[in-house]
């Protein structure tokens, strides 16, 4: 098994690529051990390491995050080890019991939203995540309100010093274009 490495936005996010399928649907993300160790066996193991500090599984990837000490000449070694042992085991990545909730994060259209949040919703699905998972994260729809676009961002993204910078220029300017009801995007944690 060969493990592809590579650098995000953020310095502190390193993305894995296995060259596997890591979730069959949706992501997880996980920023404790003890909600880890709950729903991924994958990520409690990596959160083992000395450290780390965030965990995010995409369809074919696996995000790390480190603390501000730990350098990733060191640590990079340690994620590889454990993703190659965890995977040529055969071992699950989530718990069956968690699947349901990582699936939903798939699509984020629901029964109810308006015609207004249905086409935020598609863009982002459409437009958006494609391109944020590229850089080893995504970014979640939480609300609109009086023109205001609320979104969470997460994996990589989340702490990324050019964060702002995407949701300003980026995913503001695009929903301004194509939904006129739009007036700002916000971050919220």
């Amino acid at each position: 098994m060969f493990i592809q490495t590579e650098e995000t936005p953020n310095p502190a996010s390193l993305k894995f690529l296995p060259g596997c399928e890591v979730m069959v649907s949706g992501n997880a993300e996980f920023t404790d051990k003890e909600k880890a160790g709950e729903a991924s066996p994958l990520a409690a193991r990596l959160f083992e390491l000395n450290g780390v500090t965030g965990v995010f599984l995409g369809a074919d990837f696996v995000t790390v995050s480190k603390n501000e000490y730990t350098d990733w000449a060191d640590l990079k070694t340690l994620v590889l080890a454990a993703l190659m042992e965890h995977f040529t085991r055969g071992e699950p990545v989530m718990n069956d019991e968690h699947l349901e909730q990582a699936a939903a994060n798939a699509s984020s259209a629901q029964d109810g939203d308006s015609e207004i949040v249905l086409q935020i919703k598609e863009l982002l699905d459409t437009r958006v995540r494609p391109m944020v998972a590229q850089d080893g994260g995504d970014i979640v729809f939480e609300g609109f309100e009086n023109g205001v676009v609320f979104l969470h961002m997460r994996g990589a993204c989340a702490g990324c010093p050019s964060s702002t910078a995407t949701l300003k220029l980026g995913i503001e300017n695009l929903l301004k274009h194509f939904v006129p009801e739009v007036s700002e995007v916000r971050a919220v944690n």
